[in-house]
């Protein structure tokens, strides 16, 4: 899979952590080296060196950030959603088909990929606290248009996609504790000669409906007089398949995405990403807002995946 990079500054830097309570950021006095410290009940992260200026690697906040969090212990008080599990046996989860690798089919109604194993591991911690000795797991595939209102009508119980955590969505649903934080990217034909925002003038831009990618776009301040058209794909798939056919000229979302949709095409090396980092996206667990009990569950089994030492293990995996 494709190494995606991107510079963080150090304003950058802090917009990330603001998201992240109980951490210190100590700079030294020239100004270029800074340490992160993190401390939680459950153990001590340690430090983190960052350089300002140099690229590093999205999986340097993947884990870390979903490690800064203190859950009541009392998790299995009264609870819809709780309760639903335990009398049906069941859960169903909230899926994406092409998210590749945080969420995605894998043929035959499997699903797999980052998210997707995170929480299944949540899952099997609320069965035991439930004192279940089965759970059965329903998969329901969502898009990015219909994700918000399936959680809402209680049609999925836990949405484990791609789904950015941000203040206008938090209106309509609940969010887990942050588990991996994105950059918006660019994706172009290799041999297109497109390597910055100002070069999509007059082009075509694919993005998926009901995402913010392209919104994202047109507010970065690089795109100030850059006009371009907007072509929608279904899904993530169908979205690189317009740039992949040529009814699109670039592919606007998560880099992530953007790297797994190359790596599982026909010719990977006829696709870059490229351009300057568009946004910062901390992506979350989706559940129920009028759930907070199910929530703190959630949260309780991160915390201890996290204690656990398992986070670095399941991103490395899946990077």
């Amino acid at each position: 899979m494709p190494l995606i990079e991107g510079p963080f500054e150090r304003a950058r830097l802090k917009q990330i952590l603001s998201l992240i309570p109980w951490h210190r950021m100590d700079c030294g006095l020239d100004g270029e080296k800074c340490i992160i410290k993190f401390t939680n009940v459950f153990a001590t992260i340690g430090k983190t060196r960052l350089t300002q200026g140099i690229s590093m690697k999205l999986k340097s906040l993947a884990y870390l950030s979903a490690a800064m969090f203190v859950v009541s212990a009392n998790v299995m008080a009264a609870s819809p959603t709780l309760d639903k599990i335990k009398s049906s046996g069941a859960v169903t989860m909230g899926v994406r088909e092409s998210s590749i690798p945080m969420s995605y089919t894998t043929g035959d109604s499997r699903f797999d990929g980052y998210h997707v194993e995170i929480c299944r591991m949540i899952l099997g911690d609320i069965k035991d606290k439930l004192g279940m000795s089965t759970l059965r797991i329903n998969y329901q595939p969502v898009t990015s248009q219909n994700r918000v209102p399936l959680v809402q009508n209680g049609t999925v119980d836990i949405e484990c996609g791609t789904t950015t955590n941000n203040a206008n969505r938090a209106k309509d649903v609940g969010f887990a504790n942050t588990l991996y934080v994105e950059e918006v990217r660019i994706a172009v034909k290799a041999n297109s000669g497109i390597t910055s925002i100002a070069q999509l003038n007059g082009k075509k831009v694919a993005t998926t409906t009901g995402t913010t990618s392209v919104q994202l776009l047109r507010k970065n301040e690089k795109a100030t007089g850059v006009n371009f058209d907007e072509v929608f794909g279904k899904d993530h798939a169908d979205s690189f398949l317009l740039l992949e056919s040529g009814r699109a000229d670039a592919f606007v979302m998560d880099g992530s995405i953007l790297a797994g949709n190359i790596a599982n095409s026909k010719n990977p090396k006829d696709f870059k990403i490229v351009g300057e980092v568009l946004s910062t996206e901390p992506i979350a667990i989706m559940v129920r807002k009028d759930d907070p009990e199910f929530k703190a569950a959630v949260n309780a089994a991160i915390a201890k995946i996290v204690a656990n030492g398992k986070m670095p293990g399941l991103w490395n995996k899946w990077s």
